[in-house]
């Protein structure tokens, strides 16, 4: 068997996954790719002895990239890189940390996603209303949320468009903004045009921030961008939320289906969402639902998701009207 420095990763990752043992090997194999398992079940099976020391090598080696990966986590490559050094010196503190970089994309503005809104808010408010966008498009959507929702009225709508609008960024844009806001992070932007933003980023923002805030932003969207403000609506509410609608609600939104809908677009939907709404209409209604999908026979995925994006745009009028409360983030929502 070559030495630890001479092997090649799947080699390395088939040593761990012998000493880790059958069961914790079973626990990984479910995170992986078919191709991955296939390659790892292979060079397992190849692999007819493994010394002491050489598992001993790998076991360490794995520790090390964990306790790096922790790290960068907790505060990013430069503070991974100072612990690293303290404990296995600088050499062997670089020698991880390049392993690391070389197969993992760390995220631009990765020094900021620790940071409390309320201090990044006061960092940013002030900046150009593009430069915000890029920023939050890489936050988290709870972060990203507490932000746009305090930034002044004329700016969020502004700032949700384009984020909305936003596609590709070139690295050297995410370096002079990051400098602007960090001197950290500028040499470690993958060089590849970064995708971000997009209309699925902001919906994401748009359903953590308070309802207010979301209604003032989509106003405007719809005045200045119909369009686009008309996609953002589509994917606010997808039709398998209604997972986390309370009974009271589904029933309320049940009596303005209409029943050939309702059985078109439980025709595409999971047994979990199917059992969730037939729980909440009466045995004999559900029976005749159930009735009508299996003599209905296969349906287009396309009809299907109209009857979907009917009960959907239901589900949003009623809400606009008051009478249904989606849960949201960026506070408790007042019922009186």
């Amino acid at each position: 068997m070559a030495k630890n420095s001479d092997m090649m990763g799947v080699q390395k990752a088939a040593i761990l996954l012998i000493a880790l043992g059958p069961e914790k090997s079973a626990t990984i194999f479910k995170h992986l790719k078919e191709e991955e398992i296939e390659e790892l079940t292979l060079e397992i099976a190849n692999t007819r002895s493994v010394s002491p020391a050489l598992k001993e090598d790998v076991l360490n080696e794995f520790y090390q990239v964990c306790l790096a990966q922790q790290y960068i986590a907790e505060g990013g490559i430069g503070y991974a890189k100072e612990l690293l050094e303290k404990a296995l010196g600088a050499d062997a503190a670089q020698n991880v940390i390049s392993k690391l970089t070389a197969s993992l994309q760390v995220r631009p503005f990765e020094f900021i996603r620790k940071t409390e809104a309320s201090q990044l808010l006061n960092f940013i408010q002030d900046e150009h209303p593009q430069t915000i966008a890029l920023i939050l498009s890489y936050l988290s959507s709870g972060q990203a949320s507490a932000i746009i929702s305090q930034l002044p009225l004329e700016k969020q709508a502004d700032v949700a468009k384009r984020i909305a609008q936003m596609d590709r960024t070139s690295p050297d844009v995410i370096k002079e903004v990051e400098n602007v806001l960090e001197r950290k992070l500028a040499s470690l932007v993958n060089q590849d045009y970064t995708i971000v933003g997009g209309v699925d980023s902001i919906v994401e923002i748009l359903n953590s921030v308070d309802r207010g805030t979301e209604k003032h932003i989509m106003e405007n969207l719809e005045i200045e961008e119909p369009e686009l403000a008309d996609e953002i609506k589509r994917k606010m509410f997808v039709f398998e939320d209604i997972l986390a609608l309370d009974d009271k609600t589904i029933q309320r939104i049940l009596r303005d289906v209409d029943n050939n809908d309702l059985g078109l677009a439980l025709k595409g939907t999971t047994e979990e969402v199917q059992s969730i709404i037939f729980n909440n209409l009466s045995k004999r209604l559900a029976a005749m639902i159930r009735e009508d999908m299996d003599f209905m026979g296969p349906v287009r995925m396309k009809d299907v998701e109209e009857a979907q994006q009917k009960i959907v745009n239901i589900i949003r009028k009623l809400e606009d009207s008051g009478e249904i409360i989606i849960a949201r983030g960026g506070g408790d929502e007042i019922v009186v």
